[in-house]
């Protein structure tokens, strides 16, 4: 089905041409019944009467939240707790219902997605009540946690990308909210398991979600998250002066990212559906992380040892970092082929290269101790490379996103370091005007090459 507005749009200028006679009435009905102009008026009945039913539903439910307040304390215990499970069955089976209609009902389809997101907001309004209820305290990352896991169950039933993403909204702020709690590291309890092997949890529910839902914005948020947790976890803080353990902790992340595929677990030669996705979340890591660490304050002021990590087993994510290096090193076996062969090398960045700038960055963390500010230098070069290589693709491929990525970051690099080191103004301002003209040039240059829009052939006719 075409978008309502082109329709309409449509429509009028059908009418616009019969009564200028460029087209007959058979020709009008045709259209007509091709792109259901009848259907238009009744469409916007529908969304007229869904408006007004929408608002009135947030009227009834202020005036029902506002009766229970009033009489909350004086219901006894067990008419609470059967009125907080009601409400979320009710809700969620008249959502069910009304989700199952078939698509030409999409107004009731619309309304019952709509109630199962509103069972899912009820699923976090129980827990806290009950756990109010029965005197069980706990921290807010915890009710977040459990929260987002049934959340998940809930998506994972129904198959909904909705709930998905909410259920990883919800698991990500339980996570970050944890960060404020530094005892976390020593504690046996579920939660704070859950919290230490993140990168695991995420990888176990989120992942197989997105392909069961068919999700590429999932999938690549899930991913996401993997590498962040896995990094954060390391605890970089305390493994800075540990060459080998930063290293494991920002590169394995892009290097997972970049070498898994669904092939690792099945025989096929057709390409993944979602390898473009992590790739792409892979470069933006590497974006980042070469930017970041292109500073030369990070190598010129190290912070000082510390006997935190005197044995190995001291470091908390060691079983996430083990268990995921095996399934990088199955993803990089699986592109071997790709890496010897000319597969592949029509772009500047591809898996070959990756596995270098990889293999340099581990060189250069493992080796910082020795190589002193010569590290910043290094990162410098990993930094403009990058850069220069996604300008190449988005010029060969013609893709603006990919182009004016490697502009973005090829100009932060630029400014970054005449701003950072100590230059003079008339320095600083020749280097932001090279800068703005070079993007302005690129730009142009860079739309003068998109193919033109292919025309309709002369003989056809509306």
């Amino acid at each position: 089905m075409m978008p309502e507005r082109f329709r309409r749009q449509l429509r009028q200028e059908a009418e616009t041409w019969q009564a200028e006679g460029l087209i007959d009435a058979e020709l009008y009905e045709t259209l007509a019944h091709r792109y259901q102009f009848t259907g238009l008026e009744q469409a916007a009945s529908n969304r007229f009467i869904a408006i007004l039913m929408g608002l009135g539903a947030v009227l009834l439910g202020l005036g029902a939240i506002t009766f229970v307040a009033a009489n909350w304390q004086v219901w006894p215990r067990a008419v609470r707790v059967a009125l907080l499970l009601s409400t979320f069955l009710w809700v969620n089976s008249l959502g069910f219902y009304w989700w199952r209609q078939p698509a030409e009902l999409s107004r009731w389809h619309r309304l019952g997605h709509g109630l199962l997101l509103l069972g899912a907001l009820l699923l976090g309004a129980n827990l806290g009540l009950m756990s109010q209820m029965f005197h069980q305290s706990g921290d807010l990352f915890e009710l977040l946690l459990v929260w987002g896991l049934g959340v998940a169950a809930m998506a994972y039933s129904l198959r909904l990308t909705s709930l998905s993403m909410f259920a990883l909204l919800l698991v990500g702020l339980g996570y970050a909210f944890s960060w404020g709690r530094s005892s976390i590291w020593q504690e046996w309890s579920t939660t704070a398991l859950l919290i230490q092997h993140m990168p695991l949890v995420v990888a176990a529910v989120f992942v197989p979600l997105a392909y069961w839902c068919r999700s590429r914005v999932l999938l690549g948020f899930s991913g996401l998250m993997v590498a962040l947790s896995l990094m954060t976890n390391s605890q970089l803080y305390w493994i800075w002066h540990q060459g080998w353990l930063m290293a494991v902790a920002l590169v394995l992340p892009p290097a997972l990212l970049w070498s898994y595929s669904d092939r690792i677990w099945q025989r096929t030669t057709d390409p993944d559906w979602f390898d473009p996705v992590l790739r792409q979340v892979a470069l933006w890591f590497l974006s980042v992380l070469f930017y970041l660490l292109s500073f030369h304050y990070w190598w010129q002021y190290p912070p000082p040892p510390s006997d935190r990590l005197a044995t190995l087993w001291a470091w908390p994510p060691l079983l996430d970092a083990a268990l995921l290096g095996v399934v990088t090193g199955l993803g990089w076996a699986q592109l071997r082929y790709e890496i010897l062969s000319r597969r592949g090398r029509t772009q500047a960045i591809n898996s070959a290269v990756v596995a270098l700038l990889l293999l340099v960055t581990v060189t250069l963390l493992v080796g910082q101790g020795r190589l002193g500010v010569l590290t910043a230098l290094g990162f410098n070069i990993l930094l403009f490379t990058l850069a220069l290589g996604l300008v190449r693709d988005g010029l060969t491929l013609t893709q603006r996103s990919t182009f004016w990525g490697g502009m973005v970051l090829l100009v932060l690099g630029i400014v970054s370091r005449s701003l950072e080191y100590n230059t003079g103004l008339i320095f600083k301002s020749i280097v932001l005007g090279a800068c703005g003209v070079g993007i302005i040039v690129a730009g142009l240059w860079f739309e003068r090459r998109q193919p033109p829009p292919a025309a309709l052939p002369e003989s056809s006719e509306v």
